[in-house]
């Protein structure tokens, strides 16, 4: 039975360097990034501890420099994605009767080889590899993945604590905190190395084993991740590396009987046709698959007209153009009152023409590449529409550029149309669509916010008066999942905001948090009775 003792520390979150000039970090940063951009590796499947070559290769570039090769990696295909179904089945007969003590220990040992900041691999290599700038590299592969393994583990604890309230006199009543029956698929994103990390790494340290398979455009650092498991400790077949194409991958998968749980964070498509495949298959699996999925977002921004401009303005900014807008959080659409556009107008375009946008090893960019050429072509299809649209105008950015990286300029989108396509549909891309409203029609235009997406992940309201931020937290109250007042719709923080949304959005597991780890663990209730009755008859049957 796994419970609880208080043994985990309660954590803090992990403090984010500043790598100034001359600072240790900074030295040890650059000098790692030099050393992987001379290197040329060979990535293989991970497969109950074995490596695994296929010979059916991926190419690895820089985003920002794609004819810079960073490596080759090995695809799964349908013999190896059998493989590690049969590894980590193999495995989960022990580990899932592992004390949650030590499987603890291993994420926590994980978690303190990252906090060694004079190595700096997983920055590095976030930045080559998904052209991160070094502060977005820092709050992500370094900072979020050192909290998610801390915390996580913390959470844990606390949830294996909680057992039933009360056991009468000659009886005992308890929880047993199970593992799933089977094994979990986790499938992560490219947009970020903590989530990447935690996919597979929170169901293994609630006793399941997982076949990860990585987005194939960050297949990079995810190695480096595969290698911080095994330093750490992790024994072989817990977590089975599987990179490759994921409709060779998925199909195999899902038609398993063992199929016990699915992580995901990517497209909605995706997770949708996955739903569909486990559907189908209902009647083949052993026991209901959980399914947890983030998906996708079209985050919005509200401004009334008693908002901070500076504040509003910054936000903007950072919240639409942070890592390119691609995050599931970026701020993609944004409602301001007509009375006070022209001087947020004049601010925004100001701050908007200052950023600068380059290869991340020059720590003054703001802005890299958006992360392939798929993305490129299917962000930069948004900015023509508007391009030519009628009912749209580009007040700042337009221009793009793929001849050595996928670098698009920093777009903004002015329409008086509020349903124009920019303003529904996900770009995922450094693109922010502006509708402008009339302050009297406040109320109603929250409700076209609330109205106008199939989304619900992150939004926020921007405002001084009380009862006007008040309403937009009513009227939007299913409209976002994280909702921010008086912030950009971005940067949630382990153990602070735990991060999910509904809807289109995903299933609203809360990454984070003791409501994500829940997912992972099926539940024994056990009833002993010391004294048990020595005949079937009760008191009322008795005569007068």
């Amino acid at each position: 039975m796994q419970n609880a003792k208080a043994i985990v520390p309660k954590p803090v979150n992990e403090p984010i360097l500043s790598y100034a000039p001359g600072s240790p970090e900074k030295i040890a940063l650059k000098k790692r990034i030099q050393e992987l951009k001379l290197q040329e590796i060979e990535v293989p499947l991970i497969i109950g501890g074995q490596e695994i070559k296929t010979g059916n290769m991926g190419k690895m570039v820089m985003p920002h420099n794609h004819k810079h090769i960073l490596g080759h990696y090995h695809k799964a295909g349908e013999k190896e994605v059998k493989m590690a179904i049969e590894a980590s089945m193999d495995t989960w007969s022990f580990w899932s009767k592992t004390p949650w003590e030590m499987r603890a220990a291993i994420f926590k040992k994980m978690a303190s080889i990252l906090q060694r900041h004079e190595e700096q691999t997983l920055n590095a290599a976030t930045m080559l590899g998904q052209s991160k700038n070094v502060y977005q590299a820092e709050i992500d592969s370094a900072c979020e993945f050192i909290d998610f393994l801390n915390f996580n583990c913390w959470y844990a604890q606390e949830l294996y604590e909680q057992q039933p309230t009360y056991s009468p006199d000659g009886m005992w009543n308890r929880l047993e905190h199970r593992s799933l029956e089977g094994f979990i698929f986790a499938v992560s994103p490219f947009n970020f190395t903590s989530i990447a990390g935690n996919l597979p790494m929170s169901p293994a340290l609630m006793g399941n084993v997982v076949l990860w398979k990585p987005a194939s455009s960050a297949v990079y650092s995810a190695h480096f991740i595969m290698q911080l498991f095994k330093e750490a400790g992790l024994p072989d077949g817990v977590i089975n590396f599987i990179p490759g194409a994921g409709s060779t991958v998925g199909p195999i998968v899902m038609k398993n009987e063992n199929l016990a749980g699915v992580h995901f964070t990517g497209s909605t498509k995706v997770f949708q046709g996955m739903w569909s495949h486990i559907g189908e298959n209902i009647q083949t699996y052993k026991t209901y698959p959980r399914i947890v999925g983030e998906t996708g977002g079209k985050d919005f921004c509200i401004a009334h007209e008693s908002a901070d401009i500076d504040a509003l303005v910054s936000a903007m900014i950072r919240g639409a153009f942070e890592y390119q807008g691609q995050k599931c959080s970026a701020m993609s659409r944004a409602y301001i009152p007509t009375n006070v556009w022209k001087d947020i107008k004049d601010k925004y375009i100001a701050e908007v023409g200052t950023i600068k946008m380059g290869d991340p090893k020059d720590f003054s960019n703001f802005m890299n590449a958006v992360i392939d050429q798929t993305a490129f072509d299917s962000i930069t299809e948004f900015i023509d529409f508007a391009e030519e649209a009628d009912d749209a105008e580009i007040i700042t950015g337009g221009q793009y550029n793929d001849e050595k990286g996928f670098f698009i300029e920093p777009t903004t989108i002015l329409t008086d149309n509020p349903k124009f396509r920019t303003m529904c549909e996900e770009i995922f891309g450094p693109v922010l669509t502006i509708y402008l409203y009339e302050p009297m029609d406040w109320e109603k235009t929250l409700d076209l916010v609330d109205k106008t997406s199939p989304y619900a992940l992150t939004g926020c309201v921007f405002g001084q008066d009380r009862k006007a931020v008040e309403d937009a937290s009513k009227r939007l109250t299913h409209a976002a999942g994280n909702f921010y007042i008086n912030d950009k719709p971005t940067g949630a923080v382990v153990g602070q905001q735990p991060f999910g949304g509904s809807r289109a959005s995903g299933t609203n597991d809360k990454a984070g948090s003791m409501f994500n780890l829940i997912r992972w663990i099926s539940m024994r209730t056990i009833k002993e009775t010391f004294d048990p009755p020595k005949n079937y008859r009760y008191p009322f049957m008795d005569e007068e």
